[in-house]
């Protein structure tokens, strides 16, 4: 591939990620702790307007509910988290999944994405980690974890080098500081957990799932 492909192939990438992004808004970072889960799950968080989903490689269970999701809900738009190397990034492409986050970044990783047909959402916490994506052609970037590495002040730090850097900030959003994080105009949508809880998971609590979806939703109203 000749380096203009590959820039063109970049930019396709990045208008892919913001048409995601700005369709989903809410990235809900999902870690599927039972088999049993996956579809009662992603339906509760889609019933309450939630249709992108990220689901992890943290469990066991996630190369399956990806394929699942993708077999049985097609609507929904589901990408992989947690995708740390060459290994993993085959697997989710053959699992089927529509776009890719990592949260952080090697060389390896992100060379790997540049050649991979799918789009790529790396994570970040320095600018020096946006430098080495950014000379590869990525313009979007996962914050994380966001609160722990600045939160709103970095982001609205970053602005000033990096024009033209987008990102979606994850790990310690919550409905408490989500409305400064979408304020800034280089944040492009967020990633969080805390409309579906572990223990309403665990309980079956779908009715509540798709209520507090629905509340972070009207959040961006």
């Amino acid at each position: 591939m000749t380096t203009l492909e590959k820039q063109n192939r970049m930019a396709d990438k990045i208008a892919q990620i913001d048409a995601i992004c700005a369709n989903a808004k809410i990235l809900p970072v999902i870690t599927i702790a039972r088999e049993e889960d996956i579809l009662p799950l992603a339906d509760a968080l889609a019933a309450g307007g939630l249709k992108t989903l990220e689901i992890t490689l943290r469990s066991e269970h996630g190369l399956k509910a990806i394929r699942l999701l993708r077999e049985q809900r097609p609507e929904l738009c589901v990408g992989a988290g947690t995708v740390l190397d060459r290994k993993m990034l085959a697997a989710v492409e053959a699992a089927g999944a529509q776009f890719i986050v990592t949260p952080g970044c090697t060389q390896d990783i992100l060379e790997a994405g540049v050649d991979s047909p799918l789009p790529m959402l790396p994570g970040i916490s320095s600018a020096s980690e946006i430098m080495m994506g950014y000379a590869l052609g990525y313009r979007r970037f996962k914050l994380f974890p966001a609160e722990i590495s600045g939160g709103v002040a970095a982001i609205k730090a970053f602005a000033g080098p990096f024009g033209e850097v987008r990102f979606c900030p994850t790990g310690g959003v919550n409905p408490g500081n989500l409305k400064s994080y979408i304020a800034q105009p280089n944040v492009m949508c967020v990633g969080g957990t805390w409309m579906f809880e572990s223990a309403w998971v665990k309980n079956r609590d779908w009715a509540r799932i798709q209520e507090c979806s629905a509340e972070a939703l009207a959040l961006f109203d």
